[in-house]
């Protein structure tokens, strides 16, 4: 997992900062995004995800209304996994899965991630079968052939 050491955080007018790799700069240190960065470097460092491959705050359409994505990962030029972060002090709720589930009607992706920084859910979705199953562990990067 992520030691603190890796994450680069700065003081900037009075207000705390943290490097977004993805997004390569500094963006303001609050809790949810403090638990985003924690997954954006596991995601790379110990599930191999490419930076190149993942969008922070992504907007999308729902229902009429942009929405953002915290994480939306792409595998083939495609989106292939959706990542909803939430500071530690918010549980992993049915309505914070219906709110990855409100954008994957949007971008059909094959992998959502649930974190907390405390707890973390990942989920597939079938859509043969049209249900979404936990899985025991996030799902390695692998290029789609």
């Amino acid at each position: 997992m992520i030691d603190n050491k890796d994450i680069q955080v700065r003081e900037n007018e009075g207000r705390r900062e943290v490097f977004d790799p993805v997004r390569r700069r500094w963006v303001a240190l609050t809790p949810e995004e403090w638990v985003r960065q924690c997954l954006i470097l596991s995601l790379h460092n110990d599930y191999g995800y490419p930076y190149e491959l993942m969008q922070v705050e992504g907007a999308i359409s729902v229902n009429g209304m942009t929405r953002r994505c915290d994480i939306v990962i792409y595998n083939d030029g495609h989106p292939w996994m959706i990542v909803e972060c939430k500071q530690p002090n918010v549980a992993l709720t049915q309505k914070v899965c219906d709110q990855a589930c409100r954008y994957n009607t949007v971008l059909h992706v094959p992998y959502l991630l649930l974190s907390n920084g405390r707890q973390t859910i990942a989920i597939e979705v079938d859509y043969l079968n049209n249900v979404a199953r936990p899985m025991m562990a996030i799902p390695p990067y692998h290029k789609k052939s």
